[in-house]
């Protein structure tokens, strides 16, 4: 083949590093906005970002020419120094060293981005840990509980 062509739907997962620094609603759609765009200038595309003041889940086409952890490096590392230009509230500000990263299918791009409009709403019933816990069990993923919520 003369052409490398990929389409990859990647729905990627994760928080703060101290719970006690919440992303304020009214900051998050410029975050998700400054977030859109470093996707972008990573050669990917950005579906939906969204979240709640303490995780971000986002939906977007990653690029065939960057490494996942690279792609996700590059989206925390330069938005949290972006938020912690929004004020004094967001000093201390980062992002748990981990994430998750989930590959989605054509199929389920529709109920996937559906999900993610609606964090608030799925967030009144289950906690981060419990939501992140199942997507892991969904995907088949092993892990120990133990190391999952350290920084």
């Amino acid at each position: 083949m003369a052409q490398s062509l990929s389409k990859l739907y990647i729905h990627i997962v994760f928080h703060v590093k101290n719970n006690n620094i919440e992303i304020d609603k009214k900051d998050r759609p410029e975050l998700y906005a400054y977030m859109g765009a470093i996707i972008k200038d990573n050669a990917s595309i950005p579906i939906l970002i969204n979240g709640t003041g303490d995780h971000v889940h986002i939906l977007c086409v990653m690029s065939k020419n960057i490494a996942l952890a690279k792609f996700v490096e590059e989206i925390k590392r330069h938005s949290s120094r972006w938020i912690k230009t929004k004020g004094e509230k967001y000093e201390y500000f980062a992002w748990q060293g981990g994430y998750g990263a989930f590959s989605v299918s054509s199929s389920l791009h529709d109920k996937t981005k559906h999900y993610i409009e609606n964090q608030e709403i799925h967030h009144q019933k289950k906690t981060f840990k419990e939501e992140y816990i199942l997507f892991l069990k969904k995907y088949g993923i092993d892990y120990n509980e133990e190391y999952l919520w350290t920084d």
